[in-house]
């Protein structure tokens, strides 16, 4: 067998890939009716209180555990089930208004075949994702969601590759079709996954990370801006927060307009702050979901968000240099 040099194998490394992509393309422009009917029907039986039970064998059982593992992470209850244990005892898993999704992409899986009666006779609803629309699979079951690509990445056209990778693509596609189908949010999200940093973050609220108390420059509406400066530095803050007599926000004062104000003589620090803070900054309230925070970073463009209570008292202030640490960037 002739040794294949660097720049052969990067380019059939590229070629495997462009393969993938190309089916991936040719199963997104596939994607029709029966698409649309299987969400309706997933829908149906997770409103009666069911579940979407989801099978398949070799590498399609592979891709059932991670397409019903996704589903189950983002609020449409799911599991999997190998044909060969339900024959055995395993179709216990199955109860009154499930539905069964079947992977097989040549839609012949003798193993799957044979579940088929057996679900039947249970009443259940089934979806085959299959390749092959016109396959025995397909014939059984009482949806058919078609997963139409050209070829295989394989030289020889047998390993399973660009068959299931259009495969997972679908199923995403169906699991994140379903959350919008069925309004799960990020707070949701957050309860399903407790131990991870991302359900953390998640639920983190904003007065979970901002700073408070001797971290936060504070400063009332007569104060000078070197009563900002010197607030701002006992605070290591880039911002000094501006509250009138009640202790609502009036202001914003940052070390960016200090500079920007510095060239108007030597008197700058005895002049009012009010002067040259910005009235009515945009603010957030302590309990907004911290994961908010950063969307109103971007939006205006700014470093510094202050805090505020829902009586619109002031009550801290995010820097955006504290997020990475709190790990909700």
């Amino acid at each position: 067998m002739e040794i294949m040099n660097k720049a052969n194998i990067l380019s059939r490394a590229r070629q495997v890939m462009e393969t993938e992509i190309e089916g991936l393309r040719t199963a997104q422009d596939a994607l029709g009716e029966d698409f649309v009917a299987a969400v309706e029907c997933i829908n149906g039986a997770l409103n009666k209180g069911g579940k979407l039970v989801v099978t398949g064998i070799g590498k399609n059982l592979h891709v059932a555990e991670k397409l019903s593992a996704t589903l189950a992470s983002t609020g449409s209850t799911s599991v999997v089930m190998n044909p060969i244990q339900a024959m055995h005892g395993d179709l216990g898993i199955i109860a009154e208004n499930d539905v069964l999704l079947a992977l097989s992409f040549s839609g012949e899986s003798e193993e799957v075949i044979k579940l088929i009666p057996a679900v039947r006779r249970l009443g259940i609803k089934i979806i085959g994702m299959v390749g092959n629309p016109d396959s025995t699979l397909a014939r059984l079951s009482d949806l058919v969601l078609h997963v139409h690509i050209n070829k295989e990445a394989c030289p020889f056209g047998m390993a399973p590759t660009t068959s299931t990778t259009a495969t997972m693509a679908v199923g995403d596609a169906l699991a994140m079709v379903l959350i919008d189908t069925r309004a799960f949010c990020k707070e949701q999200y957050a309860r399903l996954h407790p131990a991870g940093a991302i359900g953390q973050a998640l639920l983190m609220r904003v007065k979970d990370i901002m700073r408070a108390d001797q971290r936060l420059a504070r400063l009332p509406l007569d104060a000078t801006i070197k009563d900002a400066v010197m607030a701002m530095t006992a605070a290591k803050s880039g911002a000094a927060l501006v509250t009138d007599h009640s202790g609502k926000l009036a202001g914003i004062f940052t070390d960016g307009d200090l500079r920007r104000h510095l060239s108007e003589g030597a008197d700058i620090l005895d002049r009012p702050v009010k002067s040259v803070m910005t009235s009515g900054p945009v603010s957030v309230t302590d309990t907004a979901l911290a994961v908010e925070v950063l969307r109103l970073f971007e939006k205006h463009k700014i470093d510094d968000l202050p805090v505020v209570d829902a009586q619109g008292l002031l009550v801290g202030c995010v820097d955006i240099q504290d997020l990475p640490k709190m790990k909700v960037i």
